[in-house]
């Protein structure tokens, strides 16, 4: 059932013979007393509703997307994130406050000095794009702590600079990046894909965040799959990778016993924490418990164990049967990112242009008052 509310009516009547004769069933209303009489009556499917509701108040309420205003992003060695985050600020509205590494800071500064002469060749100030000269620790809790004159941090780097970022700042700040990754291949898994995927997830590019840390193997599957695996990151491989085993999984292949913080470490590296569980339940609780909330994947055949993972994993990314290597926000269809968010407030995962604004209301009356 369609509501369909509209006081013009020339208007309701061609919406009313429209979705009647595309085989819906639909009722018109020319004012707002006789729709609410059919809500209390019957709920439908969806209502079409007048902008300004026909016998309501007549206030106008509009919600308009604005910029935040001052973003500052602190980063470390990536002179990239120099024009990334300036691009993006600049394209949703926002100033930018950006200070690099010490390392980055000759590129980024020479980036910035080519943006500011391009916006002032185009009439905009050069005051949009801004580069903190000072490359010390002091600059970066300045700018942690500049209420007032901050309306939002995002770091980007090590776990080390968000934690300090996170714990330190009294401005609005954004968590990103830390990205301590798990593969699950559940008992029904195509074993080919779970060795394509588990490779590229850990070898492509080990040293983002989007790379897998740990893998978890289902015991049912361990004495086959984890052989496959050591050949494949192992033995047929130039370039090694290092597995540290749970006890199970050490008692099947070879390799370097897992110690206490291996399952809770983002290596950057080409080493891989293995642990084997029972089943979809203990996979979720392991990743629950040692999760940085960033990307995760299960690898299965069985509707069940991905609705199971998909529902209770909480995580910014959940694949199935994919690598955690495409949280990224150009393969997301947002174009260059400001940074992969692992919190819930305001943004989460890859943060584009929308997650760089925010909202207000407009309402306009006619001398109302309550």
């Amino acid at each position: 059932m369609i509501y369909c509310v509209e006081d013009d009516a020339s208007i309701r009547e061609l919406v009313l013979y429209t979705l009647r004769a595309s085989g819906f069933e639909a009722r018109g209303f020319a004012e707002s007393g006789a729709f609410w009489e059919a809500m209390c009556e019957h709920v439908p499917d969806l209502v079409l509703l007048d902008i300004m509701l026909p016998g309501e108040d007549g206030l106008e309420i509009q919600k308009v997307s604005v910029p935040m205003g001052v973003i500052a992003i602190i980063y470390e060695s990536r002179p990239n994130v120099t024009s990334d985050a300036a691009a993006l600020a600049l394209k949703s509205g926002n100033v930018c406050v950006l200070r690099s590494g010490k390392e980055a800071f000759r590129s980024a500064n020479a980036i910035v000095d080519a943006l500011r002469s391009g916006l002032r060749s185009v009439g905009i100030t050069e005051n949009a794009v801004n580069l903190v000269q000072d490359t010390s620790r002091e600059s970066a809790a300045a700018l942690m702590t500049a209420n007032g004159y901050i309306d939002l941090l995002i770091p980007r780097g090590g776990a080390g600079l968000i934690n300090a970022c996170v714990s330190t700042a009294t401005v609005p700040c954004i968590a990103t990046g830390t990205g301590i990754c798990h593969v699950y291949v559940e008992k029904s898994a195509d074993l080919n894909m779970a060795l394509n995927i588990v490779e590229n997830a850990k070898t492509s590019r080990p040293s983002v965040c989007n790379a897998e840390e740990v893998l978890l193997v289902d015991k049912a599957i361990a004495p086959t799959f984890l052989p496959m695996l050591y050949k494949r990151l192992v033995t047929d491989r130039e370039r090694t990778v290092e597995l540290r085993l749970d006890e199970t999984a050490a008692a099947i292949i070879p390799g370097k016993k897992a110690g206490e913080k291996d399952f809770d470490t983002e290596f950057l590296d080409y080493i891989l924490a293995v642990k084997c569980v029972e089943d979809v339940k203990e996979a979720v609780a392991h990743i629950a418990a040692h999760s940085t909330g960033h990307s995760e994947a299960i690898v299965t055949r069985s509707p069940e164990a991905e609705r199971y993972f998909t529902a209770n994993v909480d995580s910014a990314a959940v694949y199935v049967n994919a690598s955690t290597r495409f949280t990224d926000g150009g393969e997301f269809g947002l174009g260059c990112e400001m940074g992969i968010s692992t919190q819930k407030l305001h943004a989460r995962g890859p943060m584009g242009l929308q997650e760089l604004t925010t909202y207000k209301y407009i309402i306009r009356g006619n001398g109302h008052i309550r």
